[in-house]
């Protein structure tokens, strides 16, 4: 190793690395560590430096070393007990990294020297191993952050909201026209800028994108991390995802994205880490301090498992807490992202009783000056006891909604019994959301995710097929409400191809037209199919990207229409629930469900299971005020069975009502209807009562049309 470099005391903040145009100045929290060194590295791998950080303020060790400069190389060594069944797991055999690194060289390579304990020994994680693991690691660098400037946020409306959730790699791996594609560089091109814009799209909801592992047991099998839900570093980019050394890619992706309109939401993994439990590698948190970073069992050599990956965060800890929150704000602030959605958010407020609604996360986040501003989105369940809480979170939370998936494919598939289900779902999921004052807009509705069957394979498969994850097909969801139409996947015959291209319009119509905030999985606009695979969560290859070459162009015009309407029509987008409740600005009721022959659903007609339609008449929420007050009204008509005739709602005078929407008919133009309509079986239908021709249009009206957007 070269010669001891000079360091000075320096600071306890900000923790991590940071330049200030003459030195590098590092601070690392650990509560349980005896010594700490910091490790400095030449850029291709050979350790040239250990040394001491020479102060520690609380918890937190610090030192400055004047001359260093961005590019540096390094990591830590954290010197401690190795008493795992106190939770202690120090070893200073075993390089770690800097929780605050904001940029990391790469993977792991997998070695036994990365455990902190003897993989050969029948003593297992009570064993100590003493290789180092240097060579094996990646290493955090130090990076000038100092000429990113604050972002310019789009800000846009919840209400005016629709979600594309995507892979940064899956959506243009399997574009050759793209230029760095798989890459943030490629997917801020214009070509998909240009189909996103087109597609109508306001924000793009991106799987992890923090520093992440390859597990090894996936690497071993010659598979891949591709979904990225095994953070190791909370400040860093995923390198896979750059074309170059400079994490600026990622700033320069967001910018682009917020000049085309387009906010970008993360999907963030805090609640537990890539290293698994007690017999998990040990690459940053666990040896930095086990005992603080995660919940641990009454058994202290044991993590508590609420996430199904082997260890779960302490977030009730105030240095872990505090880590979360910085990393929320530096990719507010620095990298311009515009909110998050948190991966098994309910670990994130779990305390020994277990979750709850006001723990540290949730009050840190709802005070915090730039967090409660931004879109924060709760995946509302992990695996642990009570750990489905959907409906629960305080505001300002929104909340991925799985009872909306589930329903609305059962109800297409043609279950009995869901159509006082289904009305729930289209008003917004009110039973579990209005209260707090929570807006319509908290439930997050979607048909399908990441996590599950594509839209085209809802209704393509009636099994799974994850043969090629190398699990005899064990892995994924069983449950997947989904119907292959009379031929296991991929067909030729018409007939099945028609009747399954209705059934997404079906729908994806139902999405549109429902209170609360549609989300939309990338792909399913163009009948991306992953081949009958519900968990490509190892799958960086053709099954688990979208397939470009395969596009419907007839379907995908339907949905930009679909997402045009809703746009359109703010009485489909509202932040007041509808309770079917008197308006005071013509005593009509906001919500009125309506008999194919016109008159009102009674109990009985709720109860029989056998009912396949549901029709209603929304308007304008009561409550709402004057100056968002509107007097049209939309028609809707959500038929599961066969062909029928409905009887319309009277028009006022010099008003008619026009069908817009029609998923028998998806291209056709508005067409005016009177009296009793007939709708198609198996259809959506959606009509807009609208001034009749010649009429005088009102201010109100003009405001209605969606001209005015005061």
């Amino acid at each position: 190793m070269k010669p001891r470099r000079r360091i000075s005391a320096g600071r306890p903040y900000p923790l991590g690395a940071s330049f200030d145009g003459e030195g590098v100045n590092f601070a690392v929290f650990s509560q349980h560590a005896t010594r700490m060194q910091l490790c400095l590295f030449e850029r291709y791998g050979r350790e040239t430096a250990r040394i001491d950080l020479p102060e520690r303020d609380g918890h937190v060790w610090h030192g400055y070393i004047p001359g260093l400069a961005p590019g540096q190389h390094y990591g830590f060594r954290a010197h401690g007990p190795y008493r795992p069944e106190e939770g202690h797991r120090f070893n200073p055999n075993k390089l770690l990294l800097d929780p605050y690194a904001r940029q990391i060289t790469g993977h792991p390579i997998w070695h036994d020297a990365l455990h902190g304990y003897d993989t050969r020994s029948r003593l297992q994680d009570l064993s100590y191993d003493t290789r180092d693991s240097a060579p094996y690691m990646p290493r955090a660098i130090v990076v000038d952050q100092r000429g990113l400037l604050p972002a310019h946020h789009p800000d846009r409306a919840m209400a005016d909201t629709v979600i594309y959730e995507a892979h940064v790699a899956g959506l243009t791996s399997d574009r050759p026209d793209i230029a760095h594609r798989g890459r943030f560089q490629g997917l801020a091109s214009d070509r998909i800028l240009d189909h996103l814009g087109r597609l109508g799209i306001t924000a793009i909801e991106l799987l992890p994108v923090h520093a992440f592992i390859n597990d090894r047991f996936l690497v071993e099998k010659g598979l891949t991390n591709y979904w990225g839900y095994q953070s190791i570093g909370f400040f860093a980019p995923e390198p896979r995802y750059m074309a170059g050394h400079d994490i600026a890619e990622f700033r320069t992706m967001v910018d682009r994205f917020h000049a085309a309109g387009i906010e970008v939401l993360l999907d963030v993994v805090y609640n537990h880490t890539g290293e698994g439990n007690q017999l998990g590698p040990t690459l940053c948190f666990r040896g930095l301090d086990n005992a603080s970073y995660y919940r641990l069992a009454e058994n202290r050599r044991f993590h508590i498992d609420d996430t199904g990956t082997g260890n779960t965060v302490n977030a009730e800890h105030p240095m872990v807490l505090r880590m979360i929150l910085d990393s929320l704000r530096y990719w507010v602030e620095v990298m311009g992202v515009d909110g998050f959605r948190f991966d098994l958010c309910t670990a994130l407020g779990r305390r020994a009783e277990g979750f709850d609604r006001d723990a540290p996360f949730f009050q840190a986040i709802r005070q915090d000056p730039v967090l409660s501003r931004v879109k924060l989105i709760a995946e509302p369940w992990d695996i642990g006891p009570g750990g489905y809480q959907l409906g629960a979170y305080p505001p300002p939370f929104h909340e991925w909604n799985d009872r909306f998936r589930d329903q609305v494919r059962s109800f297409w598939r043609g279950e009995p019994d869901m159509i006082g289900r289904l009305a729930n779902r289209v008003a917004g999921s009110a039973r579990r959301f209005d209260h707090d004052n929570r807006p319509a807009t908290t439930s997050v509705n979607f048909l399908t995710a990441h996590d599950g069957f594509t839209l085209m394979d809802v209704v393509s498969y009636a099994e799974k097929h994850n043969e090629a994850n190398g699990e005899d097909n064990r892995d994924g969801h069983s449950d997947n409400r989904s119907d292959n139409m009379g031929h296991e996947g991929a067909t030729a015959d018409p007939l099945i191809r028609a009747a399954r291209a209705r059934r997404r319009r079906n729908m994806l119509t139902t999405l549109m037209i429902s209170q609360g905030t549609p989300m939309l999985l990338a792909g399913d606009e163009l009948g991306n199919s992953q081949q009958g695979n519900n968990n490509a969560y190892c799958q960086n290859n053709p099954i688990g990207w979208v397939n470009w070459d395969r596009t419907d162009p007839d379907f995908l015009a339907y949905v930009r229409k679909l997402v045009a309407f809703r746009r359109a029509h703010p009485v489909l987008r509202q932040k007041r629930f509808l309770h079917a409740q008197s308006r005071q600005i013509d005593a009509r009721p906001d919500l009125f469900w309506r008999r194919a022959d016109g008159r009102p659903m009674s109990e009985h007609d709720w109860a029989d299971p056998a009912r396949r339609l549901l029709a209603f008449e929304m308007r304008t929420a009561s409550g709402t005020p004057d100056y968002a007050a509107l007097e049209y009204a939309l028609f809707a008509v959500i038929n599961g069975g066969g062909p029928v005739f409905v009887e319309l709602p009277d028009p006022p005078s010099d008003y008619v009502w026009v069908r817009h929407i029609d998923s028998a008919r998806p291209l056709a133009d508005p067409e005016p209807q009177t009296g009793r309509t007939r709708i198609r079986g198996r259809s959506v239908v959606v009509m807009v009562l609208e001034p009749a021709e010649g009429a005088e249009r009102t201010e109100l009206e003009e405001r209605d049309s969606g001209t005015d957007h005061r």
